[in-house]
């Protein structure tokens, strides 16, 4: 009896594994190719690409709502510091680029994993209002033109950990290596500026 009982577990067990070998043993490999897609796009370079980092501060009223962001494409450098929840423009500045340099820099961001996955998917976490609403979210953004291909995104609070699975900080010191005379409002050594 004890045999007959071992055999069944064992050919339950074994029927288990099979069954997800055929019907979900895809799902790593998709995901590994997923992953590799995204890879690709983002190390593609042309005139129309753009990397994108914008943080956004804390949510407190409109008048001391900041947000900042760092915009690089092959041509062009750009930072800038927006007021209120509309995004009207506070301050900016931009610098030349060209695209030997652009194509170091999103190799640079790819070093650093900027395309791993983080705990949520996209579908999962879309929508930012409200998120992390006492400390600061990150998005980085990958454009052709004005089509957003890629998007990732994190926060400070533990709460809230987003698509991103790289880190942020690395990240944030990439982007802000673009800028060389702009100290960031927020960012990893989390100084703010007062405006």
């Amino acid at each position: 009896m004890i045999i007959f009982v071992v055999v069944v577990i064992a050919l339950v067990l074994g029927l288990v594994t099979v069954g997800r070998y055929i019907f979900g043993g895809n799902s790593s490999r998709a995901d590994t190719e997923s992953i590799n897609n995204a890879r690709d796009e983002f190390l593609t370079v042309n005139a129309d690409r753009s990397v994108v980092m914008t943080i956004r501060g804390p949510i407190v009223g409109d008048d001391q709502f900041r947000s900042e962001s760092i915009a690089v494409s092959p041509s062009e450098r750009t930072y800038t510091i927006y007021k209120g929840y509309r995004d009207e423009i506070k301050s900016q500045s931009s610098l030349d680029n060209n695209t030997p340099a652009y194509e170091e820099f999103v190799y640079a961001l790819d070093k650093a994993a900027i395309t791993k996955p983080g705990k949520y998917t996209s579908d999962q976490a879309s929508d930012l209002r409200g998120v992390c609403a006492s400390g600061d979210v990150y998005e980085y953004a990958l454009y052709d033109g004005d089509n957003r291909l890629q998007w990732y995104w994190t926060s400070t609070c533990k709460g809230s950990p987003g698509t991103l699975g790289a880190s942020s900080a690395q990240l944030t010191e990439l982007f802000s290596a673009q800028m060389p005379n702009v100290k960031l409002l927020y960012g990893s050594s989390g100084n703010r500026l007062s405006l």
